[in-house]
């Protein structure tokens, strides 16, 4: 294992790899402000075990990468996604299987609309298609007025852990509560769910980032191109979509509508996933990455 400080254009990006770097590359692209830690070392060792190079990076102002304001100087999906780009080439590596949750699902979309030649395969969870409205969606569950998509809005349990992310706490202890107490909501009840595991996942995560209270940098980035949703019926990277059948924020059949907008996607739905990765989903979501990248070879 190995740490790197990877530039962007004006931005220094903090990653790290696990593995032979001879091996192919698996590119892990998470979701918004959180940094790298949110991919649980347990889950990257079972894909190195299979003979993987596996890369981890932070963001643009999370973590231990660079950033600033972005309501002084704007920022982008756009410039998001090539800063996943600039990762790979900061290691040296031509080309990668990435696998993004959360955000990192609308970031390797860009990517592949924008550079597909950097890709091996893509494997996308926790999240929906280039031409869903998020935003838009959280305030009409808010406010209890119907989807504009036709797709359904975030549930109740995810407004429940908004809520809980915004609550003042007091102390690292109150803190690593409250971290808890959300994911909880996120991951739901058909599912294990170890307490401990998020804990001490969440301490990592504070250590790692030097920082008790949590980044909410990207909650100001300039909006996804949704205009160019149409463009990903051009897209032919080898492409596996991850449907949590208990994700609060993009639930079924969102998954259903993304690999339908890519030609020759795959859909694989795991039976009481939410939206995290507690270590009981870490068996079947590996399998899936890796029966993907094996027969992209």
């Amino acid at each position: 294992m190995a740490e790197r400080i990877v530039t962007s254009k004006d931005v220094q990006l903090w990653s790290e790899d696990f593995g032979d770097p001879a091996d192919p590359t698996v590119l892990l692209v998470t979701g918004g402000n959180l940094t790298a830690m949110s991919w649980p070392t347990e889950f990257v060792e079972r894909l190195v075990a299979d003979g993987l190079h596996v890369i981890r990076y932070d963001h643009w102002g999370v973590g231990r990468s660079t950033g600033w304001d972005p309501a002084e100087r704007p920022y982008s999906y756009l410039r998001l996604a090539a800063d996943a780009v600039a990762v790979l080439d900061g290691w040296d590596v031509e080309r990668a299987h990435f696998v993004g949750m959360s955000m990192g699902t609308v970031l390797c979309q860009l990517v592949a609309l924008d550079h597909p030649g950097r890709m091996l395969s893509m494997s996308m969870m926790l999240g929906g298609a280039l031409d869903v409205d998020f935003p838009g969606n959280i305030r009409r569950a808010f406010a209890g007025e119907p989807s504009a998509d036709g797709l359904p809005l975030p549930q109740e349990r995810f407004l429940e852990a908004l809520a809980v992310m915004n609550e003042e706490v007091d102390g690292p202890e109150a803190e690593l509560e409250r971290r808890v107490r959300r994911w909880k909501l996120f991951s739901g009840d058909e599912t294990a769910f170890d307490e401990a595991d998020f804990r001490r996942w969440e301490q990592q995560a504070i250590d790692h980032s030097g920082a008790l209270t949590e980044p909410q940098v990207h909650y100001a980035v300039q909006p996804p191109p949704r205009e160019r949703a149409p463009e990903l019926r051009d897209v032919r990277v080898p492409t596996l979509v991850i449907q949590a059948m208990q994700d609060p924020i993009a639930p079924p059949p969102h998954g259903r509508h993304l690999a339908g907008l890519i030609p020759g996607a795959e859909l694989v739905e795991i039976e009481g996933m939410g939206h995290a990765l507690p270590r009981s989903v870490h068996p079947p979501l590996a399998e899936a990455v890796l029966k993907h990248v094996r027969r992209v070879g």
